[in-house]
């Protein structure tokens, strides 16, 4: 068990939110001195063995699934406009807008940015004080899906993805705790947006993922990076399954690596989505 609360994926539900501001501005600051220490410590290295092996336990399954389970691809195939109701923490709204262009720079082929215009939005952020989480639950899913939620995994964070039939993510939505502190806000701020694009799965057999409750990071580790940029290879299509992604990852595993050997240079460490928050 994890120090940090579990997270929960949910599947092909209907999702609202209330979102009022967009993301503030504010100076960066050093980085968090427990995420830099993991930062310092964590593996770069990798096998094929071990990403493939991660990417099919993280990407092909859900933690907690209403319905069919179905082992299958799920991404965004169309450039990703997130809203962030930062009423309750324009400090907490700011981060988030670093943490946006933070997994822009680790992503290839991913179109992310936040946007200021509600109707624009297909994945909100809902920033809520710790003790909102429940009722915000209840309000968004209903009382017989929360009272699922809250029996399963007991969240304090939570990450929900919306899909098509074709398995294309159409809307997505993210609560987050602006009270936590702040290496709990960054660890799982990062969680739950990359659990939001696709990489739905918690596995406690994968040693070096962020998607293990046992495991926390606080900014986007680079066996992560393996993950979510396979998963928006243009070649990974929604809807694919395990067989038909074994048969091009042989091609896709070498652009991978470029990417991630590209933007992460080893004798430097990224702090540019870290913002000073109360």
């Amino acid at each position: 068990m994890r120090h940090l609360p579990a997270m929960i994926r949910l599947l092909a539900i209907g999702l609202g939110a209330a979102v009022l501001l967009g993301a503030l501005a504010v100076p960066a600051l050093a980085e968090d001195p427990d995420i830099s220490s993991r930062r310092t410590e964590q593996r770069l290295t990798f096998s094929d063995a071990e990403i493939r092996d991660g990417f099919f336990k993280i990407a092909l399954d859900a933690e907690l699934q209403f319905g069919t389970r179905a082992h299958r691809i799920r991404k965004f195939d169309e450039p990703v406009r997130i809203f962030v109701d930062g009423k309750v923490s324009p400090e907490r709204a700011a981060a988030l807008d670093a943490i946006v262009g933070d997994i822009r720079a680790h992503i290839d082929h991913l179109d992310i940015a936040v946007t200021d215009h509600r109707k624009a939005a297909n994945f909100v952020v809902t920033l809520v004080a710790a003790h909102q989480l429940l009722p915000t639950i209840r309000a968004r899913f209903g009382i017989e899906r929360a009272r699922q939620i809250e029996h399963s995994l007991n969240p304090q964070c939570l990450s929900g993805i919306a899909k098509d039939g074709a398995y294309r993510i159409r809307r997505a939505e993210v609560i987050l705790p602006v009270d936590a502190s702040e290496f709990a806000f960054y660890d799982c701020a990062y969680e739950e947006m990359l659990q939001a694009l696709g990489a739905i799965n918690d596995d406690p057999s994968v040693p070096w993922t962020m998607f293990n409750d046992d495991v926390v990071m606080g900014f986007f580790d680079v066996y992560d990076q393996y993950l979510l940029n396979i998963l928006y290879d243009p070649r990974i299509r929604p809807g694919m399954t395990r067989k038909e992604v074994e048969n091009l990852l042989s091609a896709i595993l070498p652009t991978a690596r470029e990417l991630v050997g590209r933007n992460n240079p080893r004798d430097q460490a990224s702090t540019s989505a870290q913002t000073h928050t109360n």
